[in-house]
């Protein structure tokens, strides 16, 4: 059996998107083999406690395309579909304030 160390694999890049309550970490790790894969990881802290709670999905070269075709399909889904309303997260504003910014909405391309 391999030690504990060894789960836990070579972080290659991380990007940090801080949201408003919720942090997303995007980390690109390497196998054993030097292949790399993708995990996403939200973060959000429970208010009864204080405790961060994390979910994390792995994503793998081969699941790129079809994960980012359906990433696309259903932002412009909610886009074409809901008035988008943009929340800003800048430090001091107040927590209901939100502003319309449908002429900053563009198309995503999640293409790799």
């Amino acid at each position: 059996m391999g030690d504990f160390e060894n789960k836990e694999r070579e972080e290659v890049f991380s990007k940090k998107v801080r949201a408003g309550k919720r942090t997303y970490f995007f980390d690109v790790k390497a196998t054993r083999s030097n292949d790399y894969y993708v995990t996403i990881t939200e973060s959000k802290k429970r208010f009864e406690d204080g405790q961060f709670i994390k979910h994390k999905i792995f994503l793998y070269k081969e699941d790129f395309e079809k994960f980012a075709e359906g990433l696309t399909g259903v932002v412009e889904y909610i886009k074409s579909n809901q008035e988008v309303i943009e929340k800003r997260y800048e430090p001091g504003q107040e927590e209901g304030t939100y502003e319309s910014r449908e002429d900053l909405v563009a198309k995503d391309n999640f293409t790799f």
